[in-house]
């Protein structure tokens, strides 16, 4: 073999051999950083931005359910940085997601730390995010199941609600057949079909202004209202009511306080609070309307001294159809929706409504609305502003003072 013969054979051979050196430089450098990958417990970059972003309470953890990011939510759940995982069932749904390495979602229900007796509905997500580490979603739905719950309950009670007049009227038809011979019975038959049809009148009318409360475009056109002229209406409608009740109604507070709104809504929100005050009060006692300017805003409250409302009963008495003493509600009439249309026309009116009450002791119930200035031709609108006050006023409590029909 010649010299140039053997120099490019040695040639070739360096350059196989080289080329093998750096395939495996290239592929212990790749082995090493994947290994490096699998073992590391670092969050990837930008991953706690996007947690701090998140309404939804959410955590990233390791393999031995170390947590290792949090948004802000995730602390009503007792999930913080540094922490395990405590709740057993999120901790079998990761341990799923990571021996499978598909995302998963479940419903469960779980205890928040400190809140034993407030079990929440949540809907959990977990999603793989690398090799060692996992994101949970954690999405609070009590409330979804809440409303789901009341809409079923609005649709259960109105059936039942205008069934119940309905038949009262068809049985009531069928009476008056049976004793046509007899005018008394005829005369008794036919007052009771009136009341009947007057409080399903009633009840279709309230759950249509309650759709209308509740409407996005139910009230488009406010006006300057003058709050001493809502509450004279008010008061003036329930006069009677509460003379039979013999109840007292006694007027006190600020005046001149102006709000931005709809007159006769104002007064159907101030009148079903009083007709409320006056049927749960015991007879000799008093029903307190006054009025409170705090700052920017107006208040007017509606105190009783009658039975009181349960600490249960609190937090559903604001529902449709929902009644807190259901058999006095049947005695006098009531539809179950006045405490729903005073809520939902403070809240289109800006405002809140609170409440105060103690068993045997009483309830105070306060409208919150949003104080402006007194327009500039005050004396010159208020007449024609109580004249309408008051009719609207006329017209919208007419049936319950007639039939003594109230929530």
């Amino acid at each position: 073999m010649t010299t140039p013969q053997i120099a490019l054979l040695a040639l070739a051979m360096g350059l196989v051999i080289g080329a093998g050196l750096s395939v495996l430089i290239v592929w212990a450098y790749r082995a090493r950083a994947k290994v490096v990958e699998e073992s590391a417990a670092t969050v990837p970059q930008g991953t706690a931005d996007v947690l701090d972003s998140m309404d939804d309470a959410a955590c990233v953890i390791d393999t031995s359910g170390l947590v290792l990011a949090t948004s802000h939510a995730a602390a009503r759940f007792g999930i913080d940085v540094g922490a395990t995982l405590d709740n057993q069932e999120l901790r079998q749904l990761v341990r799923t997601v990571r021996s499978t390495g598909a995302s998963t979602t479940e419903t469960m229900r779980i205890t928040r730390p400190g809140v034993s007796l407030d079990p929440r509905l949540v809907s959990a997500r977990a999603s793989t995010l690398g090799p060692r580490l996992t994101l949970l979603i954690i999405r609070d739905v009590t409330e979804q199941e809440r409303l789901d719950q009341v809409r079923r309950d609005f649709v259960a009670n109105t059936s039942h609600e205008l069934k119940t007049p309905v038949g009262a009227v068809s049985l009531l038809a069928e009476a008056i057949e049976s004793a046509a011979d007899d005018p008394a019975q005829v005369r008794i038959f036919a007052a009771r079909i009136s009341a009947e049809a007057s409080r399903l009148g009633q009840l279709t009318g309230r759950i249509m202004s309650l759709s209308r409360l509740q409407a996005a475009d139910g009230i488009t056109d406010f006006d300057p209202v003058a709050i001493d002229e809502v509450i004279t209406a008010s008061v003036e409608a329930h006069a009677v009511q509460a003379d039979s009740a013999g109840v007292d109604l006694l007027r006190g507070g600020d005046r001149g306080a102006f709000v931005r709104g709809d007159v006769q809504i104002l007064i159907e929100a101030v009148s079903n609070l009083i007709a409320n005050a006056i049927v749960y009060s015991p007879k000799g006692s008093r029903v307190g309307i006054g009025v409170k300017i705090e700052g920017r805003t107006v208040e007017i409250a509606v105190s009783d001294q009658g039975i009181g409302i349960n600490e249960s009963d609190r937090d559903r008495i604001f529902e449709r159809f929902y009644r807190a003493d259901e058999a006095r509600s049947r005695r006098t009439g009531g539809t179950g929706l006045g405490l729903s249309i005073v809520k939902h026309a403070t809240q289109r009116h800006g405002g809140e409504v609170r409440l105060w009450s103690r068993p045997a002791r009483g309830s105070t119930f306060t409208i919150v609305l949003p104080r402006i200035e007194a327009p500039e031709s005050e004396e010159s609108d208020r007449k024609n502003k109580k004249k309408r006050a008051r009719k609207a006023a006329k017209e919208a409590v007419s049936a319950r003072i007639r039939n003594g029909e109230t929530e």
